[in-house]
């Protein structure tokens, strides 16, 4: 069966589903785009409505929805209650929001009267990853059911009941039959769905091979596409940066989600006569990190996804290595089942290594030392990711040159970086291209219709 739960603390298969047919597939289209024909004539309270008593039903599940998250993809109990809960907040915000900021926009022209005018698209495609199985398909249907689009999910493999468990929230939660569908589809068969002429645009988190497969079928088919890949956050570091804060954050920044997260600080570049300090203060707190069952409260972090996610980071620990890095703490892979493997710290990296080059998912962590802010931007700049950063220091000049000199879709100062509905989030570089939330996510997938009255 191509959708299973294997349940990563154990190794054990708990359920698997079948894939949808072709017929089924076919079917299930033609009563999105039926949906669709009705849902965009309704409301903004109307479909406000829906997305808070979608929130309401969060809220009141958490454990529950909490825990398949945890069996599915291996995150610590307490940071799927977390997930679950900032998910029923983004509801509560597009719910609150969209109507405003989707409002006409009138434009002083020539003619008497001129304005932009926000409309739906259509079915929208969402193929969507497994490590934040719930919050980052939540943060593309907000938007797009307040927008007046319905959504088509393609959820990851590994994640299938978390997949049907969002489409029975939304249907709990008042939405016309084919406003959010739930399909049980291969990755092979992706790029052929873009091409079908009812699929109106597509949105994908994932890797980079998936990020060309889904843009260049969506480009081939002339179709509106926003796409967030992978990264490799920098996590600045200079003497002027409160060293305690600093390092406390950094280990968090690297382990959040089992280190299994995009915006993950990767990359950790420490400027000057701090560093020996940082780095030894790093290994420690990272080495003292808990790793084990993640229902029990006193993890810190799970197992890796799957078997071969967790072999893909022994991989490239080993080649660091081999190439000259030094490896402090874990890097051992424990006997007995599941997926584990403890979190790591390498020191001596050069810009030369390829695994400076490449993104880690899981806990390891690379520090580099650095002579002065010059060299920190430029390492920070030296991959072909260009997602979000960290920079820690107490120099106005220095957060300056930061905010200005660091190529990518994010900085943020003396804090973890992450997401949250009022802002944007997406990256440049081969991090993709677009937005999810905030305004600019809201209007991704509308036409923005231009209006002149004379």
């Amino acid at each position: 069966m191509p959708f299973a739960t294997t349940n990563p603390a154990t190794g054990k298969v708990e359920k698997e589903f079948p894939a949808h047919t072709p017929e089924q597939v076919h079917a299930l289209l033609g009563r999105a785009v039926a949906a669709f024909a009705n849902y965009k004539t309704t409301t903004f309270g109307e479909r406000s409505l829906h997305l808070i008593t979608a929130a309401e039903l969060l809220e009141a599940e958490v454990p529950d929805i909490a825990r398949i998250l945890t069996t599915e993809m291996g995150k610590t109990f307490a940071a799927a209650k977390g997930e679950v809960s900032k998910c029923a907040f983004g509801l509560r915000w597009f719910a609150d929001n969209a109507e405003a900021l989707l409002a006409d926009e009138p434009i002083k022209t020539a003619a008497a009267e001129s304005y932009v005018h926000y409309q739906p698209l259509g079915p929208v495609l969402a193929v969507m990853p497994w490590n934040f199985p719930l919050w980052q398909v939540i943060r593309f249907a907000a938007p797009a059911l307040m927008l007046g689009n319905v959504g088509l999910l393609k959820h990851a493999s590994n994640v299938p009941q978390t997949a049907l468990a969002l489409e029975d929230l939304f249907r709990r939660a008042g939405l016309p039959e084919g406003v959010f569908t739930n399909l049980f589809v291969e990755s092979k068969d992706i790029a052929d769905l873009i091409q079908d002429p009812r699929i109106a645009a597509v949105t994908l988190t994932g890797s980079e091979r998936a990020g060309m497969s889904v843009g260049s079928a969506a480009g081939h088919a002339i179709k509106r596409s926003v796409l967030e890949l992978g990264g490799s956050d920098p996590f600045i570091v200079t003497p002027s940066a409160d060293l305690e804060a600093s390092v406390r954050t950094a280990i968090t920044a690297r382990v959040q989600n089992n280190g299994q997260s995009c915006i993950a600080a990767k990359r950790f570049i420490v400027v000057g006569d701090v560093a020996d300090e940082f780095e030894a203060r790093f290994i420690e707190g990272m080495d003292a990190l808990v790793v084990g069952d993640p229902f029990d409260p006193a993890t810190d972090i799970g197992p890796i996804v799957t078997e071969a996610q967790r072999d893909e980071l022994v991989g490239q620990v080993e080649a660091a290595r081999r190439q000259g890095a030094t490896v402090h703490a874990g890097a051992k892979v424990p006997d007995g089942d599941g997926w584990w493997f403890p979190p790591t710290v390498l020191s001596g990296i050069t810009m030369y290594m390829p695994v400076a080059q490449e993104e880690i998912f899981g806990p390891v962590a690379m520090v580099l030392a650095v002579p002065d802010l010059d060299a920190a931007i430029e390492a920070a700049n030296a991959t072909s990711f260009g997602l979000a950063s960290s920079v820690w220091t107490d120099d106005d000049d220095e957060i300056a040159r930061c905010i200005e000199e660091i190529e990518a879709g994010a900085v943020f100062v003396n804090a973890m970086v992450a997401s949250t509905p009022e802002l944007p989030f997406g990256g440049i570089k081969r991090s993709g291209y677009g937005r999810e939330l905030s305004e600019l996510g809201l209007k991704e997938f509308a036409n923005a219709k231009t209006v002149w009255i004379n």
